[in-house]
């Protein structure tokens, strides 16, 4: 059995509708003889008949009337493909798929996705959040199309990476202890109070620990965790004092002072793609308002 192709079924709806091959033929811009060949090869290929005349028309036979829905659902869903197309050429619509981590999720797009709606409506962003690592695994397989990490970070050859800010890293420290350090907090002062840092390994972490090594100092962490948003509230209580990036505190925390660090440190923002990735418009436009919300 031959699947029908689309013109075959086009036909065969043609004249059902119009009860006459030649007005099917001229609707569809073939000769009345092509119109009929394209007709018996559909009945043929099913091994069915499907038209007959009645009265002067072209009527469907009973195997015909049960292949009329399958059919005109055959050809609404390839106008549905070509409306689809048109709006993705157009740049109306589109999709989306981000890697990220979670600080910038919470505090960089918002911004950014509100943004972006508003200038394409019809674009679909999708938001995984992972470490970095798998978030560069999943994007160098295809499953992303663009990540936002933050440096240092290790890129194959397939990837490339363009830097959108840089991300200053500040000191967080309880109100009660804000008076043990100075107005810009150094290395030593801050490694006499009780610390609450990101957890090591992490590319933020291996920032912090280049910034105490300049100053021959050992930080020694009475918690590590993963999470800057679980680090702000066990630091607002008094627990200890931190260093978080500072874009994770723009606005004031009720319980804790924002310190700068001498000397300043401070991590790359940048988003990544895949060399050969295809640039729609939904992804420039999301890419440039990514930029502007990371600039503030």
């Amino acid at each position: 059995m031959a699947a029908p192709t689309l013109r075959q079924l086009r036909m065969l709806l043609g004249a059902v509708d119009t009860g006459s091959i030649s007005a099917a033929a001229r609707s569809l811009h073939v000769t009345q003889p092509a119109a009929t060949q394209q007709l018996r090869e559909l009945e043929r290929g099913l091994g069915l008949r499907l038209l007959e005349r009645a009265r002067g028309r072209v009527v469907a036979t009973a195997a015909g009337e049960a292949l009329l829905a399958a059919a005109r659902r055959a050809q609404d869903a390839v106008e549905d493909m070509v409306a689809s197309a048109r709006r993705l050429r157009t740049g109306d619509a589109g999709r989306v798929r981000l890697g990220t981590g979670a600080t910038a999720c919470i505090h960089l797009l918002p911004p950014a996705l509100a943004a972006i709606k508003r200038r394409m409506p019809g674009l679909e962003v999708i938001v995984a959040t992972a470490n970095t690592p798998e978030i560069l695994e999943r994007l160098e397989a295809g499953a992303l199309d663009i990540a936002l990490v933050t440096s240092p970070v290790r890129l194959s050859r397939s990837l490339t990476k363009t830097r959108i800010a840089i991300d200053p890293l500040v000191a967080l420290i309880p109100e009660a202890l804000a008076a043990k350090t100075g107005a810009a907090v150094r290395a030593a002062e801050l490694a006499r109070l009780p610390l609450v840092l990101y957890e090591a390994g992490g590319g933020t972490r291996q920032i912090m620990d280049a910034w105490f090594r300049r100053s021959r100092v050992v930080p020694t962490p009475i918690m590590e965790l993963d999470n800057v948003e679980a680090i702000k509230v066990l630091v607002a209580s008094g627990l200890g004092a931190s260093i978080v990036p500072a874009l994770a505190v723009k606005d004031r925390l009720r319980g804790a002072v924002i310190r700068p660090l001498r000397p300043a440190s401070s991590r790359e923002l940048a988003y990544v793609l895949r060399k050969e990735k295809v640039m729609d418009r939904g992804l420039r436009v999301f890419i440039q308002e990514l930029g502007r919300a990371a600039r503030g």
